[in-house]
């Protein structure tokens, strides 16, 4: 089942990622530049150079899973960096938030482009 909650964990990768990469070149990403392993289940967040494509990868039974999120307006906002572990470790609603574009002041709302609905008449 494709699921994502708030019983995981999940860490954004440090560097920029070339998102020419797929499930393959993400898992390298995952053991050599972050040391972690991606079969222990959590989620993996990769985002490019200009914080406007978005990258998540997990490991379920079975396989590994993939999201993309790429905004047509405005820029990812990344959250403080933990020097000790080397990465950003995030929690379900940071990375709610920060796809969301939800800021802590509500007036500061980081813009996104919304679908327009079509109704269809017969």
């Amino acid at each position: 089942m494709f699921s994502l909650n708030d019983t995981m964990r999940y860490y954004l990768c440090l560097a920029p990622t070339c998102m020419r990469k797929g499930i393959n070149g993400l898992c390298g990403v995952v053991h050599e530049q972050m040391g972690l392993d991606i079969k222990n289940g959590d989620v993996f967040i990769f985002i490019n150079k200009e914080r406007k494509l978005m990258k998540l990868l997990h490991a379920e039974d079975g396989g590994l899973v993939m999201y993309v999120k790429r905004l047509e307006a405005g820029r990812f906002r990344l959250p403080e960096y933990d020097a000790s572990s080397k990465t950003y470790f995030m929690e379900w609603r940071d990375l709610v938030m920060m796809v969301e574009g939800i800021v802590e002041k509500p007036e500061a709302r980081l813009r996104r482009l919304r679908a327009e609905r079509t109704e269809y008449h017969a």
